[in-house]
């Protein structure tokens, strides 16, 4: 593998991830003028069907893939189990229900245009659900985790797989967590742009930024939404497996509310005082620069999240991502956005006093070990898949950040590596079958 000069095949094409955007901007557009009846729950929906369906519909006919077998093969198809996953899906559901109701945390007005979303979409997805597992029973799923829900419901146990089970309600945890968050972001970026007067975008080098820099974060939070609600194995976008471990799981929640503001003030507040701009007010041209330079950053960042196309999500491996900016270095996403973070606060430190700067200095040092931490605990369960690993070992001889890698040998992909441990017995069975995590 030393001596290949090319990555293993992506799971996706960045051409029609890019056609895909293209669409949905342009139904973004199209709202903007037209579309001002049409209320910012609705608006969602319409944005991220128009991202999803160029993709669904290019991939089949461009890439020509066959879905993904959904079971282990050689199981006689029997259309009664139909009728216990369905089961088992209302189960599923009823218990991420349970816990919206249950929890303080979703009981406020926040997540109200969720609720009412999930209030119109979840009929027709359980209406949809019945020829789904139909095609799923003659495809060979079999006894599946939604099978095995639906016997739990009807309190018959046996022949069910409890490690199978888990994964299953890990998967749907990942949804339950994160669509919510991204789902009513989403819905306060449509109406900040429908307040937005595009008029003023080039009336300083400010307006710019803070437009474009909005802009790019709607990218990401567009391509979240449409990943995290579209995990269907007909498009070949579904879960392959779940982070399992608390640590990874720990990470990457710290990361985002509500834990973020707990962990930020309490153990992570680098970023106090004026914005970076204000530094710079007097020096046009070193604000210009310095704006910039943050922009391209943040622009690698949405790149990255949209070479993932409708296989984005924390937490989950659904195809190993090898195009955009992954094809030179494994965490470019991560990259950018912690030298983001140094270029945003750094004029901060260079005005506190001597001890204040360094202090600071170390909490943002801090915050660079938590997304370091996601990248081995992601790559730790991304290596049980062969193709990834035959993915990381590129990169460590041809990627960006290779020389780096040269000189801090902690930093390096090694199978042997107490966060890459279980990656050996993948590269010693290059034929193996694919189980991993999130690709990053």
């Amino acid at each position: 593998m030393a001596g290949s000069h090319r990555p293993p095949q992506s799971v996706t094409n960045n051409a029609i991830n890019l056609v895909a955007l293209l669409t949905s901007l342009a139904t973004l557009w199209w709202l903007l003028g037209h579309g001002a009846h049409i209320d910012p729950l609705a608006a969602v929906l319409l944005l991220g069907g128009a991202y999803a369906l160029p993709i669904m519909a290019l991939e089949a006919i461009w890439l020509q893939r066959e879905p993904t077998p959904p079971g282990p093969g050689g199981e006689d198809t029997d259309y009664r189990r139909v009728p216990v996953k369905l089961l088992g899906l209302l189960l599923t559901l009823g218990l991420f229900a349970a816990l919206y109701w249950m929890l303080p945390e979703y009981r406020g007005s926040f997540y109200d245009r969720y609720y009412e979303a999930l209030r119109g979409v979840i009929p027709w997805g359980v209406l949809l659900a019945v020829p789904y597992f139909f095609w799923m029973e003659k495809r060979g799923s079999g006894r599946d985790a939604y099978w095995q829900m639906g016997r739990l419901a009807l309190l018959r146990p046996h022949d069910t797989v409890p490690s199978e089970i888990a994964q299953h309600l890990l998967a749907w945890g990942v949804k339950f967590f994160f669509l919510p968050l991204m789902f009513t972001y989403m819905a306060d970026k449509v109406v900040f742009f429908r307040e937005f007067d595009f008029g003023t975008v080039f009336d300083s080098f400010k307006d710019f930024f803070d437009f474009v820099y909005g802009s790019l974060f709607y990218i990401d939070l567009l391509v979240a939404c449409a990943g995290y609600a579209c995990t269907f194995r007909i498009a070949d976008t579904h879960i392959r497996s779940t982070e399992p471990t608390f640590l990874g799981w720990f990470v990457a929640l710290m990361c985002y509310q509500p834990f973020w503001s707990f962990f930020s003030a309490q153990y992570l507040e680098y970023h106090p005082g004026r914005g970076w701009g204000y530094w710079f007010t007097d020096t046009p041209q070193l604000y210009m620069l310095w704006g910039s330079a943050i922009l391209v950053l943040v622009a690698i960042f949405a790149w990255a999240t949209l070479s993932f196309g409708l296989r984005f999500s924390n937490l989950t491996h659904r195809g190993i991502i090898t195009n955009g900016p992954y094809r030179w270095c494994k965490h470019p996403a991560y990259v950018a956005k912690n030298l983001s973070y140094w270029l945003i606060a750094m004029p901060f430190m260079f005005h506190s006093s001597g001890w204040e700067s360094l202090r600071l200095c170390l909490l943002l040092i801090l915050l660079n070990i938590v997304y370091l931490m996601r990248a081995r605990t992601e790559e730790r369960h991304l290596s049980r898949d062969p193709a990834y690993c035959e993915y990381a070992l590129y990169i460590e001889e041809h990627g960006l950040f290779s020389a780096v890698g040269r000189k801090f040998p902690l930093l390096r992909f090694c199978p042997g590596h107490l966060f890459n441990r279980p990656a050996a017995a993948a590269v010693q069975q290059p034929g193996g079958k694919s189980s991993g995590s999130r690709g990053s």
